[in-house]
């Protein structure tokens, strides 16, 4: 399976930013990589992303809720990103988990929500800081994907992310050796719980990932893409990582 950049905007982004998403677009179209591309911006852009990507580009949303519709001020159901146009979300964001109280039931709840609807489910799994420290960082991944990680996940449909929390945003990145140790064992965890489906599925890395380290991280085993950030506002930055994915196939 071709591995998939996706960036994630965050709660950044106007109508001024979608010149970001139309230059990606431009290069893509003069020099297709050997990867997926998907961008996720803010909800309110879905629509013009979309408009400003054409077709070689694949727009998300960054959550949504695990209903389909109802009494919800403020949320989004994965059929109302669907409606707008979107082919994947971003489910469990380690910034979701922390700042809204997202349990592991309620991520499972929002990717089963993401199939429903026909979207790739990108679940997200990462240890603190503390937790790593504590030597518990395996233990913690495997028992988020076992609590978020719904029945019956396909491959097709389903895309993990391993974020460690410490790691987002701050410029720091795990070492060679430990992204090596951790995809591994995510993998065993997957197929354990999806047999060949979970074999298949692809595991993204992200947590500053940026284009000076960009070709390392996706050279390394198991890892299926990277959930890019901050780089991923800007056209040349995010040019530099898909282009790294590209180089590693």
């Amino acid at each position: 399976m071709r591995p998939l950049i996706a960036g994630n905007w965050k709660m950044n982004g106007l109508a001024a930013s979608l010149g970001e998403i139309e230059s990606v677009a431009r290069i893509v179209a003069a020099s297709p990589p050997n990867a997926d591309i998907l961008i996720c911006p803010p909800a309110t852009l879905i629509t013009r992303a979309i408009a400003a990507a054409g077709a070689r580009i694949a727009i998300g949303g960054q959550d949504c809720h695990a209903e389909a519709s109802g009494a919800f001020t403020g949320d989004i159901s994965a059929e109302m990103l669907k409606d707008a146009g979107a082919s994947a979300v971003i489910v469990g964001h380690s910034e979701r988990r922390q700042y809204h109280g997202e349990t592991d039931a309620i991520v499972a709840a929002k990717a089963q929500a993401a199939w429903r609807a026909g979207l790739l489910a990108i679940i997200c799994v990462g240890e603190t800081e503390a937790e790593r420290n504590a030597g518990n960082a395996l233990e913690v991944v495997a028992r988020q994907i076992a609590g978020s990680l719904p029945e019956g996940a396909a491959a097709d449909a389903t895309a993990i992310a391993y974020e460690p929390v410490w790691a987002i945003g701050t410029g720091r990145t795990p070492t060679t050796a430990e992204i090596t140790q951790m995809h591994a064992h995510i993998r065993e965890c997957l197929i354990g719980r999806a047999g060949k489906e979970g074999a298949r599925m692809r595991i993204l890395y992200g947590g500053s990932v940026k284009p000076s380290n960009a070709r390392e991280i996706l050279g390394i085993a198991e890892v299926g893409g990277a959930l890019v950030g901050g780089a991923s506002l800007k056209a040349s930055d995010f040019h530099a990582i898909f282009s790294a994915a590209a180089a590693t196939v």
